[in-house]
């Protein structure tokens, strides 16, 4: 679906200038003019379903929501029009375990790293702030190899950041939890070591030890069956849903609005 035009109906109906506009409002983009087409195509995707609901007499069922909550009549329509005519295919056992053995790194416990920094602040932008604090950092590193205990009592006396008050100990760190380099650092150390260089970031120079390890693990396939097969059968239904739209607009006369393949808010 591309650009919208003043006029917009579907199968002779109209679609009122109003009624776009309070779509509109559950449609956050980042202009006015983004959010009415957006909800300009999510009313022609449910005007062709609700059209198809009257082509097939669809009556309303008394249907709820997820919370309970029993949906309007034209929800309760669209809902049982797909029930009806959209069918996909279970994922049994054989289908999941096939999904499990070509994604195992998606079923994988992240490893965890405790830390311990001493952070010396300074803005990359500052080129004389940076390079004191280097030397600070090179200097704690010194300290530290020589009189590893020591660590904590300099974290309180010279570090930039909260975990000071705790010896300089972040808690555990899993991937994706703290910047790039700091991460890639610290999960290159060993447990128990620390970093022999400095390590620059955006906040300042770090001093980094790695305290103990959990490495990750792969989830048995028993654990996570019931969750693939869950997912398979809703991309399987959403892709199905896509492509009954389509027919369903290859079939209608649509003004306003440039229809093509959809994967649209009622398709999610």
């Amino acid at each position: 679906m591309d650009e919208v035009m003043e006029k917009i109906s579907v199968g002779g109906i109209e679609i009122a200038q109003s009624d776009i506009a309070a779509e509109a409002q559950n449609h956050p983009s980042g202009t006015p003019e983004e959010a009415r087409a957006s909800a300009a195509e999510a009313l022609v995707v449910r005007r062709l379903l609700l059209n198809e609901a009257d082509r097939l007499h669809i009556a309303a069922p008394d249907l709820t929501d997820a919370n309970g909550n029993k949906l309007a009549p034209d929800d309760a329509r669209i809902e049982a029009l797909l029930e009806q005519e959209v069918k996909t295919p279970t994922a049994d056992s054989a289908v999941a375990k096939r999904f499990y053995e070509q994604h195992e790194d998606r079923f994988s416990s992240p490893t965890i790293v405790e830390a311990e920094h001493i952070l010396f602040a300074a803005s990359p932008d500052d080129e004389f702030a940076y390079s004191l604090a280097t030397g600070d950092a090179r200097g704690v590193i010194r300290k530290v190899q020589a009189e590893p205990d020591a660590f904590g009592k300099l974290a309180r006396e010279l570090s930039a950041c909260s975990s000071k008050e705790q010896g300089g100990n972040l808690g555990q760190i899993g991937s994706g939890q703290t910047v790039e380099p700091f991460e890639k650092a610290l999960f290159a150390l060993a447990e128990g070591e620390l970093c022999a260089q400095p390590v620059k970031s955006r906040f300042g120079v770090h001093v980094i030890r790695a305290g103990r390890r959990v490495e990750g693990e792969t989830l048995p396939f028993e654990a996570v069956e019931q969750k693939i097969a869950d997912y398979l059968e809703e991309a399987s239904f959403r892709k199905a849903v896509s492509q009954y739209l389509s027919i369903l607009a290859s079939q209608t006369e649509i003004e306003g609005v440039a229809f093509e393949a959809v994967d649209g808010p009622l398709v999610q």
